[in-house]
């Protein structure tokens, strides 16, 4: 049966290879392994993926080969898994939703101290206690203009901190563009230069120097014509920008492609004290953004993609980060980035008529001078043009 998962694999544009596949056998045949689905996954793995960045690829694949395995994760065992399950949910008038209370970031992390004190239980559909359903500020599956989520998914996306470890995928540098125009918008930022070794044929040069040597040939040859311009690519991943990732994948390629000078790097929601590159590595391979800040040129070209959509408390207060304690604002790393680097834009996703609606938008436009464009064709135009000057 492995040989239908091995031609899944290459339909899925991972690179594997015949030798590979024929190491995977040899490892069952002398049995490595334990029998678990579990321990085939790592071990495929291992043997036929090369590269980090096919991982997210070969999960997909797994799992459509498999009929749906999901790898596991161990949650946070300060919360017993029973009190998140998710019986019942609630809908909830407009009205009913303006009369619920916002607690305030401070008072937010303090409640949840003494509920975890207190707290026996599990609850569901109530307006105090960790649980399910309902208009409480902690667990999942309910409605709270603000709040902690623990376990489960998002709901309506108004959670200050998220209670567990996430993952996210890296974006794929490989995806198929569905248009060139965003390519052709990104040529907008060019700034060309001849630069290394003569190997290119100069044939206007060529034309004069054999016409000027009586008509026998004359071959010139020139440095080959390349874009000089350094862009920074800071990309959010995670979260609301699930929505997003086809139109950023698209855009990743594409400026992949276009930018031979580009260095990118991951951020949640906002940028603080660190970034990363591989979204699997990211609690244990960080860059300090003051290496970032210091690392690249001033005339660097940097752009910020990311939806924008998050708790204020994210930027404005120290701590707001949704997944750790940041010590400083995301609102002082952003400002330190536009001043680092004078030539910024920020790319978001969202709708443009929808920004005015959501205050964290309404922040980061002011932050960023107002300098952020829709992630259409003519935002992009926009944008690279405002960039090149």
């Amino acid at each position: 049966m492995l040989i239908d998962f091995f031609f899944t694999l290459k339909d899925a544009r991972i690179p594997v290879s015949i030798k590979e596949f024929l190491t995977l056998l040899e490892a069952m045949e002398k049995s490595v392994i334990a029998p678990s689905m579990d321990d085939f996954y790592y071990l495929s793995r291992l043997t036929l993926v090369k590269d980090e960045a096919n991982f997210d690829k070969f999960d997909r694949a797994f799992a459509q080969y498999f009929k749906g395995v999901q790898a596991a994760f161990e949650g946070n065992k300060a919360i017993p898994l029973d009190w998140l399950l998710k019986r019942m949910e609630r809908e909830l008038t407009a009205e009913q939703k303006s009369q619920l209370e916002k607690f305030g970031y401070d008072k937010l992390m303090d409640r949840l101290g003494e509920l975890l004190k207190e707290q026996k239980e599990r609850h569901e559909g109530g307006s105090k206690w960790i649980g399910t359903g309902g208009t409480s500020p902690f667990g999942n599956g309910g409605t709270n203009p603000e709040g902690i989520r623990i376990g489960g998914s998002g709901r309506n996306r108004t959670a200050v901190k998220v209670w567990e470890q996430r993952s996210y995928r890296d974006y794929d540098a490989e995806r198929e563009l569905g248009t060139r125009n965003i390519k052709i918008a990104l040529r907008r930022l060019r700034k060309f230069a001849r630069e290394g070794l003569e190997e290119e044929l100069a044939l206007d040069a060529t034309i004069r120097a054999t016409a000027s040597n009586a008509g026998y040939l004359d071959i010139r040859m020139q440095p080959e014509r390349k874009n000089k311009i350094k862009v920074l690519m800071l990309l959010d991943v995670g979260g609301s920008m699930d929505d997003h990732i086809a139109r950023t994948e698209e855009l990743f390629s594409a400026a992949r492609t276009e930018f031979k000078n580009m260095e990118f790097f991951y951020f949640h929601n906002c940028v603080y004290d660190y970034l990363w590159k591989h979204n699997r590595r990211r609690s244990s391979e960080r860059f300090p953004t003051w290496d970032i800040l210091r690392k690249y040129p001033p005339d660097t070209k940097l752009i910020f993609v990311g939806d924008a959509t998050m708790s204020p408390y994210e930027i404005l207060q120290p701590g707001g980060s949704i997944e750790y304690n940041n010590e400083e604002a995301g609102a002082e790393w952003l400002a330190r980035f536009c001043h680092a680097f004078p030539k910024f834009v920020w790319l978001n996703p969202e709708p443009e008529a929808a920004w005015h609606y959501r205050q964290s938008i309404s922040v980061i436009l002011q932050i960023m001078n107002n300098r952020m464009f829709p992630l259409t064709i003519e935002g992009l135009e926009r944008a690279m043009r405002l960039l090149s000057k």
